[in-house]
């Protein structure tokens, strides 16, 4: 049925069978689907086109001065899963209207933004909350991570998804 085909996340959810679709605050729709898929897209530009201004914006001390084939690997490697996250959460999230799509995709997001913010853990931590000391890799790894995370969590609790205190309830077959 036609009635059954369901319209991109980011127009209006009309003539939707009641609980499949949602209509997705700005606030979400601009940074899921606009401004974190572009950062993603600066990061894997950095780390495959600029591996050495990479490496030394993480961690000056230990840049090499010539970058070894195996380090130019996993940075091509980062930014491919960089460009990976970007398309995915871009065009995933565009793709559908289903809520139950959204909460998944973002609670995958989710585990991977903990993920990010263990693995700087070795730059002592400091680097969970001291501004003063970041570098333009540091407001991209710390407090953006926190604020990916933070709408996420906000997402998954159902944080403006609702409209006249209606709960979204999931389609029942008859």
């Amino acid at each position: 049925m036609a009635s059954d085909k369901q319209a991109p996340a980011g127009a209006a959810a009309t003539n939707q069978p009641q609980g499949s679709a949602f209509s997705l605050p700005l606030l979400y729709r601009l940074f899921f689907l606009l401004i974190e898929p572009l950062s993603a897209l600066l990061g894997a530009y950095y780390a495959y086109f600029d591996k050495k201004a990479y490496l030394e914006l993480t961690h000056a001390a230990s840049a090499p001065e010539t970058i070894p084939l195996g380090t130019s690997i996993v940075l091509s490697q980062l930014a491919n899963l960089y460009f990976f996250f970007a398309i995915n959460e871009a065009l995933v999230l565009r793709s559908t209207s289903d809520i139950r799509v959204w909460k998944t995709v973002l609670f995958c997001l989710l585990i991977g933004d903990i993920g990010h913010l263990y693995t700087v853990r070795e730059l002592g931590l400091n680097i969970y909350w001291s501004p003063s000391t970041w570098n333009a890799i540091d407001w991209g790894n710390i407090p953006f991570v926190y604020l990916g995370a933070s709408m996420r969590i906000a997402f998954l609790a159902d944080m403006g998804l609702y409209k006249s205190g209606k709960r979204l309830q999931k389609k029942r077959t008859a």
